[in-house]
């Protein structure tokens, strides 16, 4: 892979495995130096092993994004490490309860919306802060493309990711002329631990095919195919590109 983002102190959420695992390593391999993020200590610092393996730079720091102060935490710890903050994806995010709306708790509903939502925007709070003093940067906020339609049982995950696209043009709007370029990827189902775990569920296991089929691919989607989109956007070659909502989800937005 051209090395893109050589030099880059890049911030991924969500870090431990899947898409941001994915991310992670396709942006050390394009020369970042990476802070990986995740709630769990295991698998962030497992991924912190791959890139370190590959030869890439990285740290990990332990980080429940649903929760402000450890957000701002990470982005100071980004600025201690590497002096600078260049870029970050913001990936972290939960699944859907699998209930229908009228059966969801207030304690479900904010749960989902606490990191799916909230937490995209204390990220992006914090990490605008320091690309201002820094001279800019780039964000690529991870929404859905359950961001633009729906699927049964996933009114939480489906408003938690409409919500992402808000916070994305609102964003992208307010910073365009100060170097800060904000954009959304929106993915297809993707075969991450996360879709694997919803397939236990005989709700969603009677939905996959039909879901599968959705894809004018006619398959799901590979993390690494979702990062390589994210580490196109970090880069300085994605440089007149912000406000943007970019489907990597295999033609399903198209279907």
């Amino acid at each position: 892979m051209e090395r893109v983002l050589d030099g880059k102190a890049i911030i991924i959420t969500g870090g431990g495995g899947g898409i941001g695992r994915a991310a992670a390593l396709g942006c050390a391999v394009a020369g970042a130096r990476v802070v990986v993020a995740d709630v769990g200590k295991a698998a962030g610092e497992a991924t912190i092993s791959l890139i370190r393996e590959q030869g890439g730079e990285a740290v990990f720091v332990a980080v429940d994004v649903a929760d402000e102060t450890q957000v701002e935490r990470l982005v100071a710890t980004a600025i201690e490490e590497f002096g600078r903050l260049d870029g970050a994806f913001n990936n972290a995010g939960l699944s859907q309860t699998n209930v229908p709306l009228h059966e969801l708790t207030v304690a479900q509903w904010r749960k989902v919306q606490g990191v799916n939502y909230d937490g995209v925007f204390f990220c992006m709070k914090h990490e605008i802060r320091a690309m201002l003093e820094g001279g800019g940067g780039s964000i690529v906020n991870v929404s859905s493309s359950l961001g633009r339609v729906s699927v049964p049982l996933a009114a939480e995950y489906c408003g938690s990711k409409a919500g992402v696209l808000g916070l994305t043009r609102a964003a992208a709007v307010d910073y365009g002329k100060k170097s800060i370029r904000v954009n959304a990827i929106l993915p297809g189902v993707t075969k991450t631990p996360m879709v694997s775990s919803l397939v236990s569920n005989p709700q969603f296991a009677e939905l996959l095919p039909r879901i599968e089929a959705r894809h004018a691919m006619g398959r799901l989607g590979m993390p690494e195919e979702i990062a390589a989109a994210a580490v196109w956007l970090l880069s300085d070659q994605a440089s007149f590109v912000t406000g943007a909502e970019l489907a990597v989800d295999g033609g399903y937005l198209a279907m």
